[in-house]
């Protein structure tokens, strides 16, 4: 991944100061998060080879939707999906300068009612919906897209999905899969796939 532009930084610190709630900003910024963000960019890189639409289901602050901009990655634009509508303005402050020329959208809605297109899907929620719910998000992604998953196994409350093991992410996930990975973490194992419906 490129070096971090300091525009971007100076712009992520602003977003953390004018939040409502600095702490649950902050949070986007635990080293398990930042470190499964960039794991996720270094495979992804790997199948991407011409200018892309990424969607970001659970796109939370919009911290990957920066990342992925200043990765060097062909990114025409991101559209950062959160049903947290306090995600709004932190996001489109974390991508200042992309949602000031276009190439990035966020929207506070039930990722289960967007129906997707894009290049490139990512969730990196899995573990928050429950299956019969993951089965109608899945339901309305195109079969054109290439879907970038992840889940862990942390068990806490808000945790409704876990996967103790990669195959019981691949059974719950139900995709054509290309790539699966693991990152171990201190906590909890991150779990990836990287496949189409």
């Amino acid at each position: 991944m490129k070096t971090l532009d300091i525009d971007h930084v100076l712009f992520w610190m602003d977003a953390i100061r004018e939040s409502d709630d600095r702490y649950r900003t902050l949070e986007s910024f635990w080293k398990g998060q930042i470190k499964s963000k960039i794991w996720l960019i270094e495979h992804l890189s790997t199948f991407i080879n011409s200018e892309v639409t990424i969607e970001i289901h659970g796109g939370w602050n919009g911290v990957l939707s920066s990342l992925l901009f200043q990765s060097g990655l062909p990114v025409k634009k991101i559209i950062n999906i959160d049903i947290d509508y306090m995600c709004n303005s932190i996001a489109c402050k974390m991508n200042q300068i992309e949602f000031q020329n276009g190439k990035f959208q966020h929207y506070s809605c039930d990722m289960l009612d967007f129906e997707s297109s894009a290049d490139v899907v990512i969730n990196t929620s899995c573990e928050h919906l429950l299956q019969k719910d993951y089965d109608k998000w899945l339901s309305g992604i195109s079969n054109n897209s290439l879907l970038v998953l992840q889940s862990n196994n942390y068990n806490i409350e808000e945790h409704v999905r876990l996967a103790e093991t990669m195959e019981e992410f691949k059974n719950q996930s139900n995709i054509l899969c290309y790539r699966s990975m693991e990152l171990n973490l201190p906590l909890y194992t991150r779990y990836m796939l990287i496949g189409t419906k």
